[in-house]
């Protein structure tokens, strides 16, 4: 600032430049300006009207809007700004703006509108903006603001648009808000405010027209009062905690179109009156607990698109909802629907996304689904419709992702519906399908995964499939498919997986198994498959599951072989002969090698020696003397377990009677049940509050156990417990939380248990581990950390995923990751940092990540840059990286990866 003072005092270099124009000179010098935005604010100008982000009034020539919008300036907030009296818009949008802002920012007094948002703005919001009198658009978001909103902010005279999202603004909801008469926008969304309640007072925002409080922590019901809002639009309340009954009032909002309620804990049916919304587009209450019908009246409204996903609706889906003009999305998946798709769904609406998998619909598929010509997405998994694939839908050119597995659909495909141009997901996995494979699959150009497993198809695998060069997974398992595997199948390149166990297939296996560079899994299990093994699979540098048996293989054992490094390995039931590589002939591998009698040897045990054959009479004959001695030694153990069980339970002082069972659901177990289950084989990790176990009832779910240790019997006198034991207000925290929580991709706790000397926590039970698991094993290099994450932790996972090292490793010593990294780094260099495993072509993509990960663990949370600017960061990384993403002749990398989770799409 002594700087920018001594310049504005030094005398001009060039007396033309106008007072302005001086002040803006001053500005540029206090701002770091990497790109140049700046360069033309040149002090040899008369007027600094024709400058970048600056704009005159026509008459009087004075500046009265700068707009410097997303030019990657740095530096504290330019209070020059304020001497351009005339000022009236002001954006600073998406720069690298810091620190607090001052209070002469309140000298602005002529600003009508002020952007700030996304910078890296910290500390209280100012209080001071209410000063300015006419200030009618105020965005702060996508900054580090933190604390309460000021009370000052139920003050502003003419304000419309006030934008506060994605900040750190953890006091509570203010209910002063409701003051701001003239508001239009008002958007908190995405700050960690306090559990709050939505103010009633906001019903009196009569002119507001816009309210966006999305994961704004809120809890409790949905006030009637906002059913005074009859301006409003747009109303998204989700991803909250509201829980009761959707408000009656909420269809007297005459003007909204778009309602979001998703991802809260919304009960009780849909309200009657919804036909008076007649301006409703979009409505979304997904992911909540609401049950009862869909009403016809809301489906007889003009929607775009509806979504009630995850929900406990049932009875049939109303006829109406097909004469919706406009309708381009249905997602009613996870529900209990029943009965029939609408006949002429479809017919009037432009639909392009329909997902009702998962529910207990039934019926034929209605002929006009794709009578607009627009249909991307085709998802009916887990249903029970039936009969054939409507013709119509093999002309639908616009499809994507198809995916009807999990019904009872038959007949033949539709020979046009093999070969869509555009569709990269074709899943029919588990129906009754018949007929053959057609040749029109050639046509499908863009097919990267074909799922058909679990049908009835016949006959040959046509060549055609060799032209499909984006194909990454062909499962075809459980069918009926005959002849040789088509040598046009080496031409895919790209193939990671190759399922066609339990088949008919015959023949010898195609020379050239080299070009599958990226095949991991190949399953031909169970087919009619003969000739010798080739060779050349010793070559294929990721394979890990390699399963051939049940065939008609001969000859050896390929000593190549020994060159994979494989995960499940299978040549059993064969005719295979000779000697074993000497990697085999181990016990280890007797298993991968049954019933191939050619491969029989005393080093390997696989069948019986002749001495053995000879002793054969005089084992059945003790068998059956040792029969009855094993019943009576079974009793025997039984009656000791129960016995053992009953000792343990007793010494762990498990009195049934006195436990206490709270439930934050309803609940199909007691906590007898859960008792019985605390054994230590039943163990499944522990830690330094205690042990879990995995208790499966008798309905058959599985659930974890949480054991915390009970209160040290030797406490300081602080009253703190021994290491290892947690004190009470540790479980009352943790149950008081989990007990809350709604959501997809958070454990559920079902229950607590409580006695004296004891706690349990009863869990959903994760089928798949945890986020640590996944990281540290081998398919980790392909997940995607796609959830808002705090931004220290969002940090440490990108360490992880670079070093491929656990946050806390013995390895380190006293150091935790984020320190080893640091530490590593500045001793010994970035190689020693790097996982091993990571292709070295991409060093530097992966230095700059490693970077971005160093930034996020900073050790000051101010020098953290915001979750934004991560995504950013990873963008522009992302982007230099693409041209690596093919190889010369435009094939696709090996690092391409599909998900087909139910609702997942192409990564």
């Amino acid at each position: 600032m002594l700087l920018l003072l001594l310049w504005l005092l030094s005398p001009s270099p060039v007396l033309s430049l106008n007072q302005e124009g001086l002040y803006l000179q001053g500005v540029k010098l206090g701002l770091d300006d990497p790109g140049g935005v700046l360069s033309n604010w040149n002090d040899r100008d008369d007027t600094p009207c024709n400058w970048t982000g600056i704009t005159c009034d026509s008459l009087t020539r004075s500046v009265n809007s700068v707009d410097l919008s997303n030019a990657n300036l740095a530096g504290p907030f330019p209070t020059l700004l304020c001497r351009l009296h005339n000022l009236s818009f002001l954006s600073l949008y998406n720069n690298s703006i810091n620190s607090s802002l001052p209070v002469e920012l309140s000298t602005c007094q002529n600003l009508l509108h002020l952007n700030l948002a996304q910078n890296l703005l910290t500390g209280l919001l100012p209080s001071f903006l209410s000063d300015i009198p006419n200030l009618r658009h105020l965005d702060l978001s996508g900054n580090n603001y933190s604390g309460d909103i000021p009370a000052s902010f139920g003050l502003f005279r003419h304000l419309e648009e006030l934008s506060l999202l994605e900040n750190l603004l953890d006091g509570i909801l203010p209910s002063f808000l409701g003051n701001v008469s003239t508001l239009r926008q008002l958007n908190l969304s995405y700050n960690p405010f306090s559990p709050s309640q939505i103010p009633p007072q906001l019903g009196n925002l009569t002119s507001l027209e816009v309210l966006w409080l999305t994961g704004c922590n809120l809890v409790g019901q949905i006030p009637d009062t906002l059913g005074r809002l009859k301006r409003l639009t747009d109303l998204d309340l989700a991803d909250n905690r509201l829980d009761g009954p959707i408000p009656k009032s909420i269809t007297e909002l005459s003007s909204v179109v778009q309602i979001e309620l998703y991802n809260n804990s919304l009960s009780g049916e849909l309200p009657a009156g919804m036909s008076n919304l007649t301006a409703l587009r979009r409505f979304d209450a997904s992911m909540n607990d609401l049950g009862g019908t869909i009403p016809a009246e809301l489906c007889g409204l003009p929607l775009e698109s509806l979504n009630l996903y995850e929900n406990r609706f049932e009875g049939n889906i109303p006829v109406s909802i097909a004469w919706s003009p406009n309708l381009y999305e249905l997602k009613l998946f996870k529900n209990q629907l029943k009965g029939d798709l609408p006949e002429n769904l479809g017919r009037n609406s432009p639909l392009m996304w329909i997902d009702v998998s998962e529910n207990q619909l039934s019926g034929e598929l209605p002929d006009h689904l794709c009578e607009k010509g627009v249909l991307e997405e085709l998802l009916l998994i887990e249903n029970s419709f039936s009969g054939k694939i409507p013709e119509s839908l093999g002309k639908c050119s616009s499809l994507t992702r198809v995916r009807l597995k999990k019904n009872q659909l038959s007949g033949e495909i539709p020979a046009e519906f093999w070969g869509l141009p555009h569709v990269y997901l074709f899943e029919l996995v588990e129906n009754s399908f018949s007929g053959r494979i057609s040749k029109m699959i050639s046509g499908a150009s863009n097919l990267s995964v074909l799922l058909i497993s679990g049908n009835q198809f016949t006959g040959s695998i046509p060549d055609e499939i060799g032209l499909l060069k984006k194909l990454v997974e062909f499962s075809g398992s459980n069918n009926q498919l005959a002849g040789p595997l088509p040598a046009t199948l080496l031409n895919l390149t790209q193939l990671g997986t190759l399922d066609l166990h339990n088949n008919k297939l015959s023949g010898e296996l195609p020379t050239g198994l080299r070009s599958w560079k990226n095949l991991n899994e190949l399953n031909l299990a169970d087919n009619e498959l003969s000739g010798e093994i080739p060779e050349e699979i010793g070559s294929l540098p990721v394979l890990n599951y390699l399963d051939l048996s049940g065939n008609h293989f001969s000859g050896k054992v390929p000593f190549e072989l020994q060159n994979l490094k494989l995960n499940l390995f299978n040549l059993s039931y064969n005719r295979l002969s000779g000697d074993l590589p000497p990697m085999y002939a181990k016990e280890i591998y007797k298993s991968s090698f049954l019933g191939n009698p050619g491969l029989c040897g005393d080093l390997v045990g696989l069948c019986p020696t002749r001495s053995e054959a000879k002793s054969q009479g005089f084992v059945w004959l003790l068998r059956s003397i040792f029969i009855l001695a094993a019943l009576v030694f079974v009793v025997g153990v039984v009656w000791f377990y129960l016995k053992y069980r009953n000792f343990k339970k007793a010494k762990r002082g498990i009195d049934k009677s006195k436990w206490v069972l709270t439930s934050f659901h309803k609940l199909g177990f007691s906590e007898y049940e859960i008792l019985d289950c605390l054994d230590e084989d039943n163990v499944i990790g522990s830690g330094a509050s205690g042990k879990v176990y995995k208790a499966v009832l008798s309905n058959g779910e599985a659930v974890a156990v949480k054991k915390l240790w009970g209160r040290s019997r030797k406490e300081d006198d602080s009253g703190d417990s021994e290491k290892g034991q947690i004190p009470d207000d540790g479980f009352e925290a943790e149950v008081e939380t989990l007990g809350k929580i709604r959501h997809k991709n958070i454990v559920r706790l079902w229950c607590c248990c409580t006695a004296r000397d004891c706690k349990l926590l009863v869990y959903e039970y994760m089928l798949n581990g945890s986020l640590g698991d996944l990281l540290h094993s081998k398919y980790a290099y392909t997940l995607r950390v796609n959830e808002k994450s705090d931004i220290y932790s969002f940090g440490v996972v990108i360490l992880e995923l670079v070093t491929g090292r656990l946050p806390i490793d013995p390895e380190f010593g006293e150091k935790d990751l984020v320190k080893w990294v640091c530490t590593t780094l500045d001793q010994q260099g970035v190689d020693q940092v790097l996982d091993l495993k990571l292709d070295s072509c991409f060093k530097e993509e992966i230095s700059r990540v490693l970077n971005i990960g160093l930034q996020c663990t900073s050790p000051l949370p101010i020098n953290r840059p915001s979750m934004r600017r991560v995504v950013k960061m990873l963008q522009e990384v992302g982007a230099e990286s693409k041209p690596k993403a093919t190889t010369k002749d435009g094939k696709l990398s090996p690092y391409y990866y599909e998900d087909t989770s139910d609702h997942g799409s192409v990564v």
